[in-house]
């Protein structure tokens, strides 16, 4: 991918910009601006540039219709505050709008289009409305990975009619996930937690031929338990899923990857409970497995130690009770905190609600907030954001 930092002529240029701003909102206030904060490098970036910039984003899934509890205002009020700039709202309909006037006020640099998920046509990816978009700028940059597994209008259609970037953050994240994908410096662990092992499963068959170790954690560990043979008592599990943790095995095996998954747990009577340390053989019907027990937590600290890059997606438990979150805290901390140098990616926002409780958020060296487009690059499936770039 051509990458905007890579072009020397910029001064003036209308740059199109796609952004993920789709923050949390409640009464109008953003409650979580982590992904607002992740693209003002590539912002400023074109401000020192001297650039017109018009950004393109999307709140919630208004489905084609107006909602106004979804407009883009409380972001433009926020980045005017982080940018120290005056940023304009485009809240006419863009059919009937006339692009060449946004910029006829000099102290106008920066403007937004009001939700793009407004239109109809975004979703359906309409060729018509991606022109219509481009009339907009003179370049499109996408710095939007975490949209870019979508194929909308803003996403992959409008690269037809502009020359086409890729921004700062996207960069950065293709960057982190091609160090645990495929420019790997071994051995490498990846721990992975969930609920639900079925919504992992293409996850973790890409990743067996390429990682020494895998953990498997959480919620999804207790399928694997049960399969083994162990009473997991009255814990979250998943049905009809034999032939897939079979599957996992057998896959593993053939590719000499190791699969580790807990010795001892961490049980409750209830999610409010207090934690009691178990083996697998004194698992109770009652008991609910909330966390990794002692002995666990020792074999992936050793795995740690020995690892030279960690991939970690989803906590080892309920860590929403502090007395539950023990397992998923000791493995933030060591890897931070290791001798030997990791190279660690996070993805997740469970993940990195866990980090942020243990204080290690910015202490890893890539945090994804991609959601959907980050365990779909990991199972190996095209990314169509990618794919319109190149």
């Amino acid at each position: 991918m051509k990458k905007i930092e890579d072009l020397e002529n910029l001064e003036q240029k209308k740059i199109l910009i796609r952004l993920d701003l789709n923050v949390p909102l409640k009464n109008n206030q953003i409650t979580d601006a982590t992904r607002i904060e992740k693209i003002l490098p590539t912002l400023n970036f074109l401000i020192k540039k001297n650039c017109n910039i018009v950004i393109i984003s999307h709140i919630g899934r208004p489905k084609g219709k107006v909602d106004k509890q979804l407009s883009m205002k409380p972001v433009c009020d926020y980045l005017s505050k982080k940018l120290d700039k005056k940023i304009r709202l485009i809240q006419e309909n863009i059919f009937d709008f006339d692009p060449k006037t946004i910029f006829v006020n000099r102290e106008t640099k920066i403007a937004i289009l009001e939700n793009i998920r407004f239109y109809e046509e975004e979703e359906k990816n309409d060729e018509k409305f991606a022109k219509i978009l481009s009339n907009f700028g003179d370049i499109f940059v996408n710095d939007a990975f975490s949209c870019s597994h979508r194929n909308h209008a803003s996403i992959t259609k409008i690269t037809n009619f502009l020359p086409s970037y890729c921004g700062l953050q996207m960069n950065a994240e293709i960057t982190a996930l091609k160090k645990i994908t495929s420019e790997i410096e071994r051995p490498i662990t990846c721990i992975i937690g969930g609920s639900k092992i079925s919504t992992k499963i293409n996850l973790i068959k890409n990743l067996i031929p390429k990682f020494e170790n895998i953990v498997i954690v959480g919620g999804m560990a207790n399928n694997i338990l049960e399969y083994k043979g162990y009473k997991i008592g009255k814990s979250i599990k998943e049905s009809n899923c034999k032939k897939t943790i079979e599957e996992i095995f057998s896959l593993a095996k053939i590719k000499n990857c190791n699969i580790f998954y807990p010795t001892d747990v961490s049980v409750g009577k209830n999610l409010n409970d207090k934690s009691q340390i178990k083996s697998l053989s004194e698992i109770e019907n009652d008991d609910l497995i909330l966390d990794i027990g002692d002995e666990t937590i020792k074999t992936i600290v050793h795995l740690i130690k020995k690892s030279k890059t960690i991939l970690w997606n989803g906590p080892a438990g309920y860590f929403e009770n502090s007395n539950f979150a023990k397992g998923s805290i000791q493995i933030a901390q060591t890897i931070v905190n290791t001798e030997n140098k990791i190279y660690s990616v996070v993805g997740g926002g469970d993940t990195i609600a866990v980090l942020n409780k243990a204080n290690t958020l910015k202490q890893f060296n890539f945090v994804s907030t991609a959601g959907g487009a980050f365990l779909e690059y990991l199972e190996g499936k095209e990314i169509p954001g990618i794919r319109a770039l190149n």
